[in-house]
C-alpha cells in the first residue's frame, strides 16, 4: 500500500509540472497574441487613415479580381495602396524604349491617370525593343500607338497623350497636372529641364536611363525635398560623350529591363512605401558579361544646388522667357569642319569608284562594319582608334604614297568622318583625302538601295 501511494503522489508530481509547462507555454502564446493584436491594430488605424484620406476612391468587383495578387502583396499596401494607384495622375516623357515598358506595367498596375508626352513617329527601327507598338502602326505617333494599346490592357485607367515635343514654353502648363514625372528621355537638355520645372512646380522624378546594354535608374526631388538632378550632375557631360540608341545601339531586352525597374519605383513612390524612409541611390543595370543591378549611395540635396537649393537661380520666368538655354548649356558636336572641297557625294564618289584605285577608309566601330561595307575597305573606328592614333601607315597598303594616292573616309552618317579627314590632313600630312558626305547611308539612298540601312 506505501508503494502505491508513492506512485501516484510521484504520478501527481509529474502531472503538476506539465501542468506547470503548458501554463508557461500559453502564457508566452498569449503575450505573442497581444502583440500580433496590438500591431494590427496599429496597422489597422494605419490603413484606416490612408482609407479615410481615398474615401472618395472605391474600387469595382472587377477591380479586385484584376489587383488582387499585387494587393496581398507585403509592401505594396494592400486595399490603401491600390487606392493610392487609383488617384494617381503621373507623366510618362517618352513612349519609346524605356517608356513603352513602364507604361506597360504602370498601367497593368491601375494607375488611375497617365499622360505620354511623345511627338516622335514609330519607325521600323523601333520594333525590336519599343514592345507598345506594333508593325501596323510605323509612321503613327507613337504616344497615340501607345494609347491604343493600354485601352486594351486596362480600362479602367485614363490614357492622356501630349503629342508634343517639351519645350521651355510648354512644360509649365504639362507638368503642373501631375503628381508624378517618369522621365524616359534620352538628351541631357531634356532631362535638365524637366528636372527644373518639377522642382519649381513640387514633383518628384523617377528617372531612367538606357543604351547599349546598360541602364540606369533613379529617384529625384522626392517630395520635393531633393535631391535633384542638378544635384547628381550640376554641369552636362561633355557633348561628346553623350551616346544615343542610333549611334551607340541598344539591346532590346536590357533597355526593357530598365524601363520595368522604372515603373516598379514609381509604383513604391505612389503607394508610400519610400515616405519618411527615403535615401537617394543611383540603381545601375548592366545585361554583359553577367546580368547584374548594382545600387549606389547618392548624396543628399546640396545646398548650394542652382535649381533646389537654399538659394535657387533658376526662376519659372527664367525658364519660360527662354533665359535658359538648355541647348546651349548642354552644348554638341560640331562635325561640320570641312569645307565644301573636302566633301564628295555619293553619286560622284561612284565615278571615281568605278574608274580609280582609291584607298577607302571606314570609320566606323567593327561591330557596325561587320553590318555592311563598301568593297575593299579598310576599317579604323574613329571613337575608339583613329582618334588617338599618331599614324595609321600600319593599315594602308605597303605602295601607299600619301602624297599622291587619294583616301576617301565615310561612316555611317557623315558626321565622324569629317571629323577623321580633319585629322588626316592636319596632324598625318595626307595630301588628297575627302569626306563622302551622308555616310552609307546616304550611298544606300543614292547610289545602292540593296546596301542595308540598319
Amino acid at each position: 500500500m506505501p508503494s502505491i501511494t508513492l506512485c501516484r503522489i510521484h504520478l501527481i508530481l509529474i502531472m503538476s509540472e506539465e501542468s506547470l509547462l503548458r501554463i508557461q507555454r500559453l502564457e508566452q502564446e498569449n503575450a505573442q497574441l497581444k502583440e500580433e493584436i496590438a500591431l494590427l491594430r496599429h496597422q489597422n488605424s494605419s490603413d484606416e487613415i490612408s482609407l479615410t484620406s481615398l474615401s472618395t476612391s472605391t474600387l469595382s468587383l472587377e477591380e479586385y479580381r484584376r489587383y488582387g495578387r499585387q494587393m496581398i502583396v507585403p509592401d505594396f499596401g494592400s486595399l490603401a495602396g491600390q487606392l493610392r494607384l487609383k488617384e494617381s495622375k503621373i507623366l510618362v516623357i517618352g513612349a519609346g524604349g524605356l517608356g513603352c515598358p513602364a507604361l506597360l506595367y504602370l498601367c497593368g498596375a491601375g494607375v488611375g491617370t497617365i499622360g505620354i508626352l511623345d511627338n516622335d513617329v514609330v519607325d521600323v527601327s523601333n520594333l525590336h525593343r519599343q514592345v507598345l507598338h506594333t508593325t501596323d502602326r510605323v509612321g503613327m505617333l507613337k504616344c497615340e500607338s501607345a494609347r491604343m494599346y493600354l485601352s486594351l490592357l486596362n480600362p479602367h485607367v485614363n490614357v492622356i497623350t501630349h503629342p508634343e515635343r517639351l519645350t521651355n514654353e510648354n512644360a509649365f502648363a504639362i507638368i503642373s497636372q501631375y503628381d508624378l514625372v517618369v522621365d524616359c528621355t534620352d538628351t541631357p537638355a531634356t532631362r535638365y529641364l524637366i528636372n527644373d520645372v518639377s522642382v519649381l512646380c513640387g514633383k518628384t522624378i523617377v528617372s531612367g536611363s538606357g543604351v547599349k546594354s546598360d541602364g540606369q535608374i533613379t529617384v529625384l526631388n522626392f517630395n520635393n525635398e531633393g535631391p535633384c538632378y542638378r544635384c547628381f550632375y550640376p554641369k552636362p557631360p561633355k557633348p561628346e560623350s553623350v551616346s544615343t540608341c542610333g549611334d551607340a545601339g541598344v539591346l532590346g531586352p536590357a533597355i526593357g529591363l530598365t524601363g520595368v525597374a522604372l515603373a516598379v519605383e514609381t509604383i513604391k513612390v505612389l503607394t508610400g512605401y519610400y515616405d519618411g524612409a527615403f535615401k537617394p541611390f543611383l540603381s545601375m543595370y548592366t545585361a554583359y558579361p553577367q546580368q547584374a543591378m548594382r545600387v549606389f549611395k547618392m548624396r543628399n540635396r546640396q545646398p548650394n544646388c542652382a535649381s533646389c537649393g537654399d538659394s535657387p537661380v533658376i526662376s519659372r520666368a527664367s525658364i519660360e522667357s527662354n533665359a535658359i538655354n538648355y541647348a546651349a548649356f548642354c552644348g554638341s558636336v560640331n562635325s561640320n569642319v570641312l569645307t565644301e572641297d573636302l566633301r564628295v557625294s555619293p553619286r560622284d564618289f561612284q565615278k571615281i569608284f568605278d574608274q580609280q584605285n582609291v584607298v577607302v577608309v571606314d570609320v566606323r566601330p567593327k561591330e557596325q562594319f561587320g553590318i555592311t561595307k563598301l568593297p575593299n575597305s579598310i576599317n579604323i573606328a574613329w571613337e575608339y582608334n583613329l582618334a588617338n592614333m599618331d599614324s595609321i601607315d600600319k593599315y594602308l597598303p605597303a605602295t601607299f604614297d600619301k602624297d599622291v594616292d587619294h583616301v576617301y573616309v565615310v561612316c555611317r552618317y557623315g558626321n565622324d568622318s569629317q571629323l577623321a579627314t580633319r585629322k588626316l590632313i592636319d596632324q598625318f600630312g595626307f595630301k588628297h583625302v575627302k569626306d563622302i558626305k551622308g555616310g552609307l547611308n546616304k550611298w544606300s539612298t543614292d547610289v545602292d538601295p540593296t546596301m542595308p540601312i540598319y
